[in-house]
């Protein structure tokens, strides 16, 4: 059974970084490109960010493109997403997702096929 743990959330200030980790057991971490999406109140879920499986390509939404920046350590089995000048419309739960087989990179939420709990991120004007 795969599983996939967020950490790193909190509140932070306008301006502020926060780093969210994704922390991934159970199957292959590295044969798999990986994402992560958030979902504020009242709102559907939004893609953010997704990387390949070696960390060579990765793609942005362009809502934060710019500002955070989604890295992966396969020895750790780990995916991180890097968020700098954080605004309080970045408020959301954030979750970090694995991609189904021979996707290499996935920016629709029906490309992935396992999730994790979700990490609050909460930013303050």
């Amino acid at each position: 059974q795969v599983q996939l743990v967020e950490s790193g959330g909190g509140l932070v200030q306008a301006g502020g970084s926060l780093r969210l980790s994704c922390a991934a057991s159970g199957r292959t971490f590295s044969d798999h490109a990986m994402g992560w999406f958030r979902q504020a109140p009242g709102k559907e879920r939004e893609f953010v960010a997704t990387i390949n499986w070696s960390g060579a390509r990765t793609r942005y939404a362009d809502t934060v493109k710019g500002r955070f920046t989604i890295s992966r350590d396969n020895a750790k089995n780990t995916v991180y997403l890097q968020m700098n000048s954080l605004k309080p419309e970045d408020t959301a739960v954030y979750s970090c997702a694995a991609a189904r087989n021979g996707i290499p990179l996935a920016i629709r939420g029906n490309e992935y096929d396992t999730w994790g709990q979700g990490t609050q991120v909460t930013v303050s004007s």
